[in-house]
């Protein structure tokens, strides 16, 4: 284990054994939404047009995998004073004392440069560009602006976690198109509605801190409203690769389908009592919101393979 410098009131230099273990640096890295991410990217190399070489294409999916743990360990490091207060985050390492703050911010920028470099340099260097861009967005601009600053946050931010599709189309391609941008959008647009379920039934969590989650900020009913909004569009963007001619009917079907049950699961938040704390409607669109993401993806990633083997 590390040894971790600790001053006296004397300024006499003594050390103590860090109480860090490595699966505490692996939740630094937020696995739960890195395993997101990768797969999201792995769906974007995947239906990409063209040719990778399997041990490349291992490479850029493990660098895109270290840079979105990399962007955890500096929004975690940013964020340990607040992450102290809220219950649903009191619990990670910093808060916690397990690592500290200086431990954390060296394993994110030296996780982030590395995983940069090798995407960069032996993938692709749009790729590596993209991926900087990401980082940077999500520790800079979200975390450290946008987050505290505006009830817009999670729209505008959710940039970020939209760009791994992209990263892997660039990584086959070496360019950005209109397919992989429509991969973009539809996490983009997901991002709202999946983070607004949640913030409503935070929402004492986000105003003890004074984060200004779109609850706290608009209320509870303009919220809804716009989760319905939101769900609306997202259910209409993830048809577009039909539409385009990126995947085969199959797939529209079930997308249309499965948005049609994110827009109900939208409309029964929508309806749902403000005196109804229990926020069920709110807890069960929030859980939908993450297996549909995952569905849509899943349903176009074997779409576009079962096509490419029946040579259509």
């Amino acid at each position: 284990m590390a040894l971790v410098e600790k001053h006296s009131l004397t300024d006499a230099p003594e050390f103590r054994v860090s109480e860090a273990m490595p699966g505490d640096f692996l939740a630094l890295l937020k696995p739960r939404v890195m395993s997101l991410v990768v797969f999201t990217a792995f769906v974007g190399l995947a239906t990409a047009p063209g040719a990778i070489d399997p041990v490349i294409a291992l490479i850029a999916i493990l660098a895109i995998a270290v840079g979105a743990g990399a962007s955890g360990a500096l929004n975690m490091w940013y964020d340990a004073d607040i992450d102290a207060v809220m219950s649903r985050t009191a619990k990670r390492p910093i808060p916690a004392g397990r690592v500290t703050p200086d431990q954390a911010l060296a394993f994110g920028i030296v996780l982030s440069v590395l995983a940069v470099m090798t995407l960069g340099l032996l993938v692709d260097p749009l790729a590596g560009a993209l991926l900087a861009f990401t980082i940077f967005f999500y520790a800079v601009v979200y975390t450290m602006w946008l987050k505290r600053s505006t009830p817009q946050n999670i729209v505008i931010g959710g940039a970020a976690g939209a760009f791994p599709p992209m990263i892997g189309w660039a990584a086959v391609t070496g360019s950005v198109s209109l397919e992989s941008l429509v991969l973009f959008l539809i996490i983009f647009l997901w991002t709202p509605p999946h983070f607004w379920a949640l913030a409503l039934f935070k929402s004492q969590d986000y105003a003890s801190v004074g984060i200004p989650m779109m609850p706290n900020v608009a209320g509870e009913a303009s919220t809804k409203r716009q989760i319905f909004g939101y769900s609306l569009l997202v259910a209409a963007i993830v048809v577009a690769p039909w539409l385009i001619g990126m995947t085969s009917a199959v797939y529209g079907v079930v997308a249309i389908a499965l948005g049609a049950a994110f827009i109900w699961y939208a409309w029964k938040v929508l309806r749902m009592p403000e005196a109804d704390r229990s926020m069920g409607p709110a807890k069960a669109l929030f859980a939908y919101s993450l297996v549909y993401l995952f569905a849509i993806f899943a349903v176009l990633l074997g779409d576009v393979a079962v096509g490419r083997l029946m040579g259509l």
